[in-house]
Order: structure tokens, then sequence, then C-alpha cells
């Protein structure tokens, strides 16, 4: 597969089918992930895979509450509330075989001072990103379908994922991506601004 095929067929999978995905295929993941660039060469991701029935149904728990709580801040009104319920509970939407959680570790940093503490934090985490991303193509390439939760980050649902994850406060949640055979036919879909519409050259 392209580079290009694999970049224009990525898209966000909120439906799985129930195949497992197997340990080759996760460390396949793991493995173009961390082959990601990563600020100052400090590799201070973790990836926490969760795979045994229990540990995926808590992390699918907490999904559904982060979903709640953020349909709840934007705004929207019960009925929606009461649909997405539906898409989770019945439907089985962001029901996954396996969730990967992505943290870095605070404390691994380069420069030292309160003056770079942001900066490094922010490093941190783009590093992390561009991981997620080299693990999302790899998985189009093996035929499997990816999304990024993000909602898992709120106050209090973070904490219950690193306590899941058995990892301590000093680490801080990128966010947990979900990972499986793609359920039904899925269509990326185009974006709303074309490269001209977002490109400044100066």
């Amino acid at each position: 597969m392209e580079l290009d095929e694999a970049i224009n067929l990525r898209t966000s999978v909120r439906y799985y089918e129930e195949t497992p995905v197997s340990d080759e295929d996760v460390k396949a993941l793991i493995g173009a992930a961390i082959r990601a660039p990563t600020a100052s060469g400090l590799e201070n991701w973790t990836f926490v895979v969760f795979k045994s029935p229990e540990a995926r149904e808590k992390v699918y728990e907490l999904i559904a509450e982060g979903m709640e709580e953020y349909y709840r801040a934007v705004k929207l009104s019960e009925e929606k509330i009461q649909k997405l319920r539906k898409r989770m509970y019945e439907e089985g939407m962001y029901r996954a075989p396996v969730y990967i959680a992505v943290f870095i570790d605070k404390r691994v940093r380069f420069l030292k001072g309160l003056e770079f503490d942001e900066p490094e934090f922010i490093w941190s985490v783009e590093s992390a990103a561009m991981a997620i991303q080299n693990l999302m193509l790899k998985a189009v390439e093996l035929g499997l379908g990816t999304v990024y939760i993000g909602v898992t980050n709120f106050r209090g649902i973070e904490r219950k994922v690193r306590e899941l994850a058995g990892i301590d406060e000093n680490h801080y949640l990128v966010g947990v991506i979900l990972v499986g055979r793609p359920k039904g036919d899925v269509k990326p879909r185009r974006r709303k601004r074309g490269v001209d519409e977002v490109t400044r050259v100066i």
C-alpha cells in the first residue's frame, strides 16, 4: 500500500466487528508509533493496551461517561443525549476489541526550570500525537480501523483511566485509540477546507 492511499483511506471508525486484533498486529501498530519524531529524542511515551474483556468494559464505560459529559458541555438537548446512549449501549458505538491509551511521562524532559514547563509539555504531547498518527496509518495498512477519543481527558475520567492502566499522576493521558475491524462500509469524509484555503506562502 502506498502512503498516499493510507492517508486518504484513514478515517474515524466508530463501529467495530467483534473479531479480535492479534498480538502481532498490536505490536506492529506500536512499532510504527515509536518511529515517530520525538522532541529532544526523549521517547517519553507509554502505550497501555486494554485487551481483556474486563478492562475493555471499564474503558468503554469511561468513554460513555466522557461522551455524555461532552454532549452536556456543548448544550445538546436531552433528546440527543438519549440518542447517544442508544447508539452506545444498544448499537455498540465505540465498543472495540482493543483500546490503546497513550501517555507521556511529564518527568522526562530535556530543559529544566519552570520557564520551560509549558514548551516541554507541548513538545511531549506533540510527539505522542505524531506517534498516534503513525499508529493510525499502520492500522489502515493492516485493514484495521481506528478513532481517537479525547473525552477521556476530562477531569476525573482521566484519573480513572490512569488508575486502570496502573499509571501514576506523573503521566498525562494524551488520548485513547480504538482499534478493530470496521463494521460495515466506512468511507473517508472530505475535508471542509482545501489545501489552497489553509495554506499561506510568504
